[in-house]
């Protein structure tokens, strides 16, 4: 039914792709070097020249992806993140991602809390990162309302931009009546 040349022709047909997949198969491993593997080193708490140097000596590249929110557990411009993390593997020319540590918190407009009461006022201080410090009283008759904001002892307007984290003073209503003296009433 089938020929002798057909039968050696599908031979060596099936021989060529053989061949060829092999062939394929170790070009595959030479180009994407298989079985090469380098740990990735441990690049927190360095600053990104070291750590550019650090991923140059091991024909490793850096990228930074974001400077996160200021983490005070780590010094300022330090990396506080890495993708692939450390101790894992990977091959030469890879591209480290990097978190950067920002030089400080960020600066934030103060709300007007002025005439708000304490329970309104401290929350929305504390939810945009200020610190509540010292809190005075005055003769007022609205209690425990906010009548001035201070900041390192100087009289704070909103409006003004501060850094996260600033201790914020509040100067609030004791409730009682102001007193007035013969002079105030001339």
């Amino acid at each position: 039914m089938f020929t002798k040349t057909f039968w050696i022709q599908v031979v060596l047909a099936v021989v060529l792709v053989f061949v060829l997949c092999l062939g394929y198969l170790y070009w595959l491993d030479w180009y994407t070097n298989h079985d090469q593997r380098i740990e990735v080193p441990s690049l927190e708490k360095l600053t990104l020249s070291q750590a550019n140097t650090e991923l140059e000596e091991l024909d490793l590249r850096s990228k930074v992806i974001d400077s996160s929110g200021f983490n005070p557990e780590f010094p300022p411009t330090t990396i506080i993140e890495q993708n692939p993390k450390a101790g894992k593997f990977v091959k030469e020319n890879r591209q480290i991602y990097l978190k950067v540590n920002p030089s400080g918190y960020g600066m934030v407009t103060v709300p007007n809390v002025i005439y708000k009461t304490k329970r309104q006022a401290i929350p929305t201080l504390q939810s945009l990162g200020f610190e509540i410090g010292e809190i005075t009283y005055k003769p007022n008759y609205a209690e425990d309302t906010v009548l001035e904001m201070r900041y390192k002892g100087e009289v704070l307007e909103s409006g003004t931009q501060l850094r996260k984290t600033s201790v914020i003073d509040l100067v609030l209503a004791d409730g009682k009546r102001p007193v007035t003296t013969p002079e105030d009433s001339k």
